[in-house]
């Protein structure tokens, strides 16, 4: 049996607005320890354990991210829901245990890369981060921006053999309804995802949430009509957060009917694990020739930058030499 599905709530009100670097950055210490402390992932189960669910919190992740990304309102509201849904991914991994999620299409976006981790930590980015638009949005459908692509999900788990690898071929263009669609068809298991990402009438990021739910194999089919019903009624979780909501609170509130139980919460950001000395273990690895042109013609410093978290490592010529040393003696 398969979820009527719900794209849940965007809301994008103004036109695109790139923003700078610091947009976060006007908070205040503690104002930034307690917008960080509410980013969390709870873990509940519905219907005596038939339906297992998630709930993230994460708007501050995705303030963070869009700083780090400089990204304007619409590359924020994809990549945003790319990042709340790996989050909802990892409810149950623990530790080591990771995810990747890969979206390569032939839209604007060009494709999205995405991993997070048992520890909460998310990072990823879009491949191209600065969507040309000729008009404002009119409408919050993201399919034109996606188009036809395929979207690829790799399950890392310490003690197997291999990764899981599953793919399905982009049938709506949204990240909730291909991720719905991905579990439906590569896994056989209902489920729904609600991402929502809430801007202000400045362009700020003010509340960022997202809903999983999955019907376990012993699900009956009157538990399912109802938390259809529930899904398809249920109010913007970006609003419920941008407003103060509690998340524990929003989960014994919506689904009370389905006499729901927390069975847990972790901690969720916008965390990348590069360092410099991975980059300079790749340019100690370039072919001899490329290196021996860097350390004659430069430019120096040399900056590097990291994909998933826009971070830049710069090597001057005396530490591009000493790799080249160690690669000639």
């Amino acid at each position: 049996m398969q979820f009527r599905w719900n794209a849940g709530i965007i809301q994008l009100k103004q036109k695109r607005i790139m923003k700078k670097r610091d947009s976060i950055q006007g908070k205040s210490g503690k104002e930034m320890l307690m917008a960080r402390y509410k980013d969390k992932l709870h873990q509940f189960l519905l219907a005596d354990g038939n339906i297992r669910g998630a709930l993230v919190h994460g708007t501050h992740m995705v303030n963070e991210m869009r700083e780090y990304h400089q990204l304007g309102i619409l590359e924020t509201l994809i990549l945003g829901h790319g990042y709340l849904a790996a989050g909802l991914m990892t409810a149950s991994f623990k530790g080591n245990e990771r995810v990747i999620i890969k979206i390569d299409c032939s839209g604007p976006v060009q494709g999205i890369s995405l991993e997070a981790n048992g520890y909460g930590e998310i990072r990823g980015y879009l491949k191209n981060k600065h969507i040309p638009l000729d008009k404002p949005l009119e409408s919050f459908d993201m399919s034109p921006f996606l188009g036809n692509g395929l979207l690829t999900v790799i399950r890392h788990f310490p003690d197997a053999k291999a990764p899981y690898d599953g793919r399905v071929h982009l049938k709506y263009g949204s990240i909730a309804r291909d991720l719905a669609f991905y579990y439906s068809t590569s896994e056989q298991t209902p489920t729904v995802f609600n991402l929502s990402v809430i801007f202000d009438k400045e362009g700020n990021v003010t509340g960022s949430g997202g809903l999983f739910l999955q019907a376990m194999p012993g699900a009956e089919d009157d538990q399912i009509s109802q938390l259809e019903s529930i899904v398809e009624s249920l109010p913007s979780i970006g609003e419920f957060f941008a407003s103060g909501g509690d998340a524990e609170d929003f989960i014994r509130r919506q689904f009370k009917n389905l006499s729901p139980r927390i069975i847990g919460q972790r901690r969720i950001e916008f965390f990348c694990r590069c360092q410099k000395e991975n980059f300079g273990r790749i340019l100690g690895g370039l072919e001899m020739d490329s290196l021996e042109d860097i350390v004659q013609n430069g430019p120096f410093p040399l900056e590097t930058r990291c994909q998933h978290c826009n971070s830049v490592y710069s090597f001057s010529k005396d530490e591009i030499l000493e790799l080249y040393n160690k690669r000639i003696n």
